[in-house]
């Protein structure tokens, strides 16, 4: 019999494996001999609202920002989905899986020269899994299996756990959990967010708002011979055109995130043999964000029918050819283990084929709450071009069709993100990425508002948590798989208290200088950009 242990080892490996990357053109990171020097020059789409990855969930922060950081594991950039140590030098478990414990390597230094021990692990931690009031954490639901935080010496950290969790190595894996200085939480829990110190690969060298932000080798890395670059000077380029033209033109040799098909053909035409593109699945899709809180969004019958208006048939053949939107999916990435089968998600509303027969239910549903025709309501969103901007004008379009009057408000991401977070909003344009297709995250969106800071939406379903307890626990998945889909039946069809738009597919093409980095389903994974390279 397999003991505990090994369970969780064995289904995170399942889990983790489902990824299905796809380099094209890419080059082994064997195939040359790594060349130390140069500065690396890449775009970045939008503006970090804060410094803090613990708060964040933008991309925006997190390119420029995770090079100067350590995490306690991470996932193997060039044998995803690997996990390995970062900060942590090995970890176990104990037999009934309920403790893991995690010794540090040695000597590993904050950029300031002060030591880096369990102490400062514990803290940042216990920032994420409790965090203060008044401090944000975007992942705090993550580590609900956590009971407590222990660090009986400077090497080593103890998590003891609530319960058994699948994906709980997996989370602490996560590229958003940066090691900070327990010290300077002590002073101050909110210090990161307007200044940065840590035990990454690269120092903090300066950062003009809106405009770039730069880093330097860090000398005393504890990684030896690493990183290869002498720096890296991140470029903020919002809309998309300068970007495309960046890369083409050689001012920029990469943009992370990803580019529309279109994009990709223009770079490849103007530089050849001089570019080279990697594609990959995308563990993204827009989601639709309605204020359960507000009315007549409280009104089940007026979210079933904005989902049933969508005709997301179009808008895969309309917006795959302009925008990284793609793919037809529920809660789970399309392709993935958990992934509702095609055939059986169109039978869940909103999915279906037949986009008059739903949008005459749509409007059916809109009389029948009293919602007058023609009622006007905001849909907020980011002011990034693709694919939020061309998301929310195609949202207004189909909206328009069932007799709505909606106003489409770009908004800078500060600004965006606060609305968000404060319910200052009739409906939104949000996103679901992560770093990994694993359940517990997909569905935090969907948890109860007081339990999930992600969950935007604001409503309340403790039918959904108790599930989401549930499947948490289950190793085995065939168990998950009927829990999985009642929870996305009920989430984004019978409730619609939020729904996806569509999946993103990810296309990053760049310098054939650029070496050691490769593509992956997130574009969170791999930014620290310790194996980087440049060829001359």
């Amino acid at each position: 019999m397999i003991n505990i242990k090994r369970r969780i080892y064995l289904l995170i490996a399942v889990t983790l494996f489902a990824w299905s990357a796809l380099g094209q053109a890419a080059e082994s990171p064997s195939a040359q001999q790594p060349r130390s020097g140069g500065e690396l020059v890449f775009a970045v789409g939008e503006l970090p609202p804060s410094f803090d990855g613990h708060r964040e969930t933008t991309f925006g922060m997190l390119h420029p920002v995770a090079p100067h950081y350590s995490t306690l594991l991470r996932f193997d950039p060039q044998n995803y989905p690997k996990i390995v140590g970062d900060v942590a030098e090995r970890w176990s478990f104990s037999k009934d899986g309920l403790t893991a414990t995690f010794t540090l390597r040695k000597n590993i230094k904050f950029h300031d020269g002060t030591p880096l021990t369990a102490r400062d692990v514990k803290a940042s931690y216990d920032k994420i899994i409790f965090p203060p009031e008044g401090v944000a954490s975007a992942r705090k639901a993550s580590f609900a299996m956590v009971d407590n935080i222990e660090a009986p010496d400077d090497a080593t950290v103890v998590f003891r756990l609530k319960h058994i969790a699948a994906s709980f190595l997996a989370n602490l894996a996560s590229p958003w959990n940066f090691i900070y200085s327990a010290e300077r939480l002590k002073k101050d829990p909110r210090w990161y967010e307007k200044n940065i110190l840590g035990s990454g690969p690269f120092i903090f060298g300066e950062h003009v708002a809106g405009s770039h932000w730069t880093g330097k080798r860090n000398p005393n890395y504890f990684m030896a011979g690493r990183p290869y670059l002498d720096g890296f000077r991140a470029v903020f380029i919002r809309d998309t055109a300068p970007r495309v033209a960046a890369v083409r033109s050689g001012q920029v040799l990469a943009e992370f995130r990803g580019f529309n098909p279109a994009a990709r053909d223009d770079i490849l035409k103007a530089l050849g043999n001089k570019a080279l593109v990697q594609e990959s699945p995308w563990a993204c899709n827009i989601l639709v964000a309605l204020n359960n809180e507000k009315k007549p969004f409280n009104d089940v019958r007026v979210r079933r029918a904005l989902n049933l208006a969508i005709d997301r048939n179009e808008a895969s053949k309309a917006l795959s050819q302009i925008s990284v939107m793609k793919y037809i999916g529920g809660v789970f990435r399309p392709g993935s283990e958990f992934a509702t089968p095609p055939a059986e998600l169109t039978k869940l509303a909103g999915f279906g084929k037949d986009i008059e027969t739903s949008r005459k239910e749509a409007r059916r549903l809109l009389k029948e709450a009293a919602v007058p025709e023609g009622f006007s309501f905001v849909l907020k969103n980011r002011n990034v071009k693709e694919p939020y901007e061309v998301s929310g004008v195609f949202l207004v379009d189909q909206w328009r069709k069932i007799g709505l009057n909606v106003t489409h408000s770009p908004q800078e991401g500060g600004p965006y993100f606060n609305d968000l977070r404060q319910g200052n909003f009739d409906a939104g344009v949000d996103f679901a990425c992560d770093f990994m297709d694993e359940p517990d995250l997909y569905l935090l969106k969907y948890v109860s508002t007081e339990k999930s800071p992600i969950n935007y939406s604001r409503f309340k379903d403790p039918t959904f948590d108790e599930l989401y307890e549930r499947q948490s626990r289950m190793l085995d998945l065939k168990d998950r798989l009927p829990l999985l889909r009642q929870m996305e039946r009920r989430a984004i069809a019978e409730q619609a208290y939020q729904f996806p738009l569509l999946w993103w597919q990810r296309i990053v093409p760049h310098s054939s200088r650029l070496k050691g980095w490769k593509i992956g389903p997130s574009h969170y994974v791999n930014q620290d950009l310790r194996d980087v390279w440049l060829a001359p």
